[in-house]
């Protein structure tokens, strides 16, 4: 699966739940809330204040390193 900044938060949580982890270190501590799980990772950075380039970074790592 490719993860992009349109990537529903959702979406990246069913695939890879360790996302979540990833997710967190960067301040976005509302993963498990029911609202987010719709939310484009974009948006729900835009919510937190989040440069979502740096916090999809992060989770492209993540993953990579896998």
């Amino acid at each position: 699966m490719e993860i992009t900044k349109k990537t529903t938060m959702g979406e990246m949580l069913n695939y890879d739940s360790g996302i979540a982890y990833v997710l967190m270190q960067s301040g976005m501590h509302c993963v498990g809330c029911p609202s987010s799980i719709m939310e484009s990772l974009e948006e729900a950075c835009m919510v937190h204040g989040l440069d979502s380039d740096a916090v999809l970074a992060s989770i492209q790592e993540y993953l990579a390193s896998k």
